[in-house]
């Protein structure tokens, strides 16, 4: 069986024509060109003007080979000022992608290069860091290692997104007028003044009570704050799902993100076993299941052994805390597929530290005392809708340090926590030690605690933020400065 290509890639290197210092890092050759476009979808039967990320064929994306130069020129067709941001990568500070960090946004017409080594491989993805991103501008980022590309087996990228025909600014101003935490009868929590003793005691009083269900529905309380108008995989409601043939038999790699602002999902692969094979585009070590959760930002990779009957398989996305759900449908020559309903017939669960327990690194980090140990705590008031990282001033770091962040989740809602520029490996949950996955981007639930350690490998004034946008737009980024770095 030949391997699906489900991105038609390019590839080749990249970089940033920032400043005049940066030129000498450009590649020799022609670089490969990524626009930022409008487009008009059809969501719900009614025509909605999105962004995209388009290649100069008009397909949307980029791919690489492992070990490759990100050669990109990025261009900005639409009639505002944007910036894309690599998320998964680890290009130099100036290309990150944050307007004004330090690079400024790039201006109606501007175009930019980009020039950094693309990595060893995984499933990435880039995205605005403004307000943008909720209105599509995002697409997949995948880099391919020498055994993906042995692999007998097709490839399938799954991008989900949360859309709204009303803005973002729309959004958060409805979220700052209070409609949110109103309607959802919210606890207003900002627990930032606690000792570590009373918040640990808290934190394990409040879990206790959510597993009793003592206090009914609290476990999804603030599972979501905002409704959005359609869930969408590939750009397509489930009830137009996208139907992606396959063979009776065969092997299927799934590589599903979730480009979504405010939206964590489950997977759910039905009838079929899976196995989880990385996660932010790092290796772990194989998880079989039929459910995997994922937080904003996030993306897992998990291999499918479809049955040598073949049939039409859904693959869906269930919204935490909520019926409404997403996905596309993997069918075999003949099979007849169904419609299939966006709302489930009940809300799928909360998303916790199950699985983030459970993953183990394939390739984890060297074991070596920290050189610095952060606390930080994670509070909100869904009242005003204010949130932020207590500590979060103080990240420091020197090339060559290991780094280790405690955080504390002292809010009602989960919060998918995600450094710039690094990969981190969650080495504590909820108190236990473990050797847990190396990532880029790690979910907290209410009332939970995580610890991250990475090496400080690459010098910049790098973000560290909560990857719900309306989180992150509302006080909840932080940034992890280098030593000798304005």
């Amino acid at each position: 069986m030949k391997r699906r290509k489900f991105l038609q890639g390019i590839a080749a290197g990249a970089v940033a024509a920032v400043a005049s210092p940066l030129a000498a890092l450009a590649g020799a050759g022609e670089p490969q060109k990524l626009s930022v476009v409008s487009r008009t979808l059809e969501v719900n039967g009614k025509a909605a003007k999105v962004f995209g990320l388009q290649r100069a064929d008009g397909q949307p994306g980029l791919m690489f080979d492992a070990g490759e130069t990100f050669d990109v020129e990025l261009v900005n067709a639409i009639d505002e000022p944007t910036l894309v941001h690599w998320h998964g990568l680890s290009p130099p500070w100036v290309m990150d992608g944050v307007p004004d960090n330090p690079a400024p946004a790039l201006k109606p017409g501007e175009s930019r290069r980009y020039n950094f080594p693309v990595g060893e491989g995984g499933t990435h993805w880039m995205h605005a860091h403004t307000l943008q991103e909720q209105n599509l501008l995002a697409a997949p980022l995948i880099v391919r290692r020498a055994e993906d590309r042995a692999r007998d087996e097709q490839e399938v990228v799954v991008m989900l997104h949360d859309f709204s025909f009303q803005s973002g600014e729309a959004l958060i101003a409805k979220l700052k007028g209070g409609s949110s935490s109103t309607s959802r009868g919210g606890m207003m929590m900002n627990h930032g003044a606690m000792s570590g003793a009373q918040a640990q005691s808290m934190m394990a009083h409040m879990r206790e009570m959510m597993q009793d269900r003592a206090m009914p529905g609290m476990g999804m309380m603030d599972a979501n704050d905002i409704d959005f108008d359609a869930y969408l995989a590939n750009d397509r409601t489930l009830d137009d799902a996208e139907v992606v043939a396959v063979e009776k038999g065969g092997r299927v790699r799934l590589r599903i993100i979730n480009g979504s602002t405010a939206t964590a999902y489950w997977v759910d692969l039905g009838a079929l076993d899976g196995q989880l094979l990385a996660v932010d585009g790092q290796p772990v070590v194989p998880v079989t299941g039929r459910r995997f959760p994922i937080s904003m930002g996030q993306r897992l990779d998990i291999a499918l052994q479809l049955p040598s009957a073949g049939g039409a398989l859904p693959i869906l996305a269930l919204r935490e805390g909520a019926r409404e759900r997403s996905g596309l449908v993997l069918a075999s020559a003949g099979a007849s597929v169904a419609k299939f309903a966006p709302l489930g017939a009940e809300a799928a669960p909360s998303v916790g530290l199950d699985l983030e327990s459970r993953l183990r690194a394939r390739k984890p980090l060297a074991i070596r005392p920290p050189d610095r140990r952060f606390e930080v705590t994670l509070t909100g008031d869904m009242r005003d809708y204010a949130w932020g990282i207590v500590g979060g001033d103080a990240l420091k770091a020197k090339v060559g340090e290991r780094i280790e962040i405690a955080m504390t989740n002292m809010s009602m809602m989960g919060h998918p926590m995600h450094l710039h520029g690094h990969h981190f490996q969650v080495i504590e949950a909820n108190g236990a030690p473990l050797a847990g996955a190396v990532r880029d981007t790690v979910h907290l639930s209410p009332m939970t605690s995580v610890t991250i350690a990475f090496d400080a490998a690459n010098s910049g004034r790098w973000p560290f933020h909560c990857h719900n946008l309306y989180h992150m737009a509302s006080g909840m980024m932080s940034f992890v400065a280098y030593e000798g770095v304005g």
